[in-house]
């Protein structure tokens, strides 16, 4: 059994037949009942309890068998028992369909006044529950109403007691429902990732999310009510308070914040009250570490991925001319030897051998600057044996020992123990660093000062990291992406090619290596080399 069940004619309301009798006085009971409700919503922190609180009392002073309480489910369309007066009826847990109008439940909630019906082997009171815009339940009340009472009073009553019901269901309700919306306003403001900061009018801090907190790693307890300035720096703080001229607008900027540890994209947005006026800041955080790093790496990969490209069709187009052209000056620079040698020869003339041997110095110039070329193009057969770098330092260190001793200059190495060896040609490697070297030396002399070059060697993560740093006035920044770009020089006509760094950056990358070219904080330019290390 859930509610007396009624037959399907409807109900019948039986008129007042005592109206004229005299009004008994008030019970003073109930008028405490509304006390009762407000006292057991607070204790026990529950609707039905305090409503299961309100029946009991009215039953002692009505002596009915049993009043209970259905509430409207409007997502389920049904009515729920909440609360009655009989404790085992009430653990039943009943529920009736919303259309189901033999039950006095389903009727009720459709009535605009009490009604008492009579069709049940015993009277049933129905009293509707009826909030400000909305149905909210149905009042049962089952079994004679006291016997002092006729049915007009018993309906007054019922509608007393209905109406202060749902007077305090409808506050609990939304109660609940606004208590339930903060909540859910609360886990989604805490859920978001980004970093979110409110302030008031005087930049303090009132309210954060969870995420800001973590963040700075501190509880939100002590975060709350400080100034801006002491939580995000001056930097944000300023800016902030800069836009307090401009409220209507938002701005965003991107910026590197040392103490919330990374890069974020920050938008700074007034917070406008009901009246449209500005009371505070919104300022939203997004950390775009992990995106602008990757955004630099791939930069840098489609740098290196142009800067191949480009060397590989140059290189095929430079070996085939430097092919052609290296054979007729290899007979050139024979047939001169063989003049400034052979007896009888118009060589032997002193002034015709000066100009022999200046013949010869610039074909050789030319020859090794083909040399150079199919360095560069990758057309020379290449050893692959087990390298130690520091030895293929200590000797491109000793070829440019008297050079950088007329130039003024000191060379420190340093070097860590247990450096790996590495795989690759050592005659190529020896040039690759000896370019490096003296592109360092060329950078110090043509200040006209003494310097100083640093080369440094360590191993790290299975690589072989060689760095060269000299104390002249450092690269360009213009001049720094276009370093290893063949042909491309900073030098006078005649004193360089623009070769030597592009052939160092081909033979590193022939090695799986890299190299890295930038300006140091304390030096000139520093050329950082990595080479895979070798496995046994």
């Amino acid at each position: 059994m859930t509610t007396p069940s009624l037959p399907p004619s409807g109900p019948r309301s039986r008129p007042p037949s005592d109206a004229g009798l005299p009004e008994p006085p008030p019970q003073p009971a109930f008028r405490e009942l509304s006390r009762t409700f407000w006292r057991d919503v607070s204790s026990t922190h529950g609707l039905g309890a305090a409503i299961e609180g309100v029946l009991n009392e009215f039953n002692t002073h009505v002596g009915t068998r049993r009043a209970s309480v259905w509430l409207h489910d409007r997502r389920e369309r049904e009515l729920r028992l909440v609360a009655s007066s009989d404790a085992a009826y009430s653990a039943a847990a009943h529920r009736v369909p919303v259309g189901d109008l033999e039950q006095a439940a389903a009727r009720g909630l459709r009535l605009d006044h009490p009604q008492m019906l009579h069709e049940s082997p015993e009277p049933v009171l129905i009293a509707p529950l009826r909030g400000w815009r909305r149905a909210l339940g149905t009042l049962v009340v089952e079994g004679a109403v006291s016997d002092e009472l006729n049915d007009r009073q018993r309906l007054d009553l019922a509608g007393d007691l209905g109406r202060q019901l749902s007077a305090g269901i409808e506050n609990v309700q939304l109660l609940e429902d606004m208590l339930r919306q903060r909540r859910l306003l609360e886990d989604t403001f805490n859920s978001l990732l980004d970093l979110v900061v409110v302030t008031d009018g005087a930049h303090r801090v009132v309210q954060m999310n969870d995420a800001f907190a973590m963040r700075l790693g501190r509880p939100r307890t002590e975060l709350l009510e400080r100034q801006l300035a002491d939580l995000v720096g001056s930097d944000l703080a300023e800016w902030a308070a800069a836009s307090d001229v401009e409220r209507s607008t938002e701005g965003v900027r991107i910026l590197e914040h040392p103490g919330l540890g990374g890069t974020f994209v920050v938008t700074m947005t007034p917070l406008i009250d009901e009246d449209g006026e500005s009371v505070g800041t919104v300022l939203v955080a997004r950390d775009v570490t992990r995106q602008t790093r990757l955004e630099a790496e791939q930069e840098a990969l489609r740098a290196k991925l142009a800067q191949s490209e480009k060397l590989a069709s140059l290189g095929q187009f430079v070996a085939g001319i430097a092919h052609e052209i290296n054979n007729p000056l290899q007979g050139v620079l024979g047939h001169l030897e063989l003049l400034m040698v052979a007896p009888g020869a118009p060589g032997t003339s002193p002034a015709l051998r000066r100009d022999l041997r200046r013949i010869y110095r610039e074909a050789d110039r030319a020859a090794k600057i083909v040399q150079n070329l199919l360095t560069f193009s990758g057309s020379q057969r290449k050893i692959r044996r087990r390298v130690r770098i520091e030895r293929v330092l200590s000797r491109v260190v000793a070829s440019r020992q008297r050079a950088l001793a007329r130039a003024r200059i000191d060379l420190v190495r340093d070097q860590k123990d247990d450096i790996a060896a590495v795989v690759g040609d050592p005659l190529l490697l020896q040039q690759a660093f000896l370019n490096v070297l003296i592109n360092a030396e060329h950078a110090i002399s043509g200040t006209g000062l003494p310097g100083s070059i640093v080369v440094s060697t360590t191993c790290r993560d299975h690589r072989v990291i060689t760095t060269i740093c000299d104390t002249g006035p450092g690269i360009a920044e213009h001049v720094l992406p276009r370093v290893f770009d063949p042909f491309f020089t900073t030098k006078a006509v005649g004193q360089g090619t623009g070769l030597g760094l592009a052939i160092t950056y081909g033979i590193v990358q022939e090695h799986g290596g890299t190299i890295h070219a930038a300006n140091g904080r304390e030096c000139g330019a520093v050329f950082t080399i990595e080479l895979p290390g070798h496995k046994p």
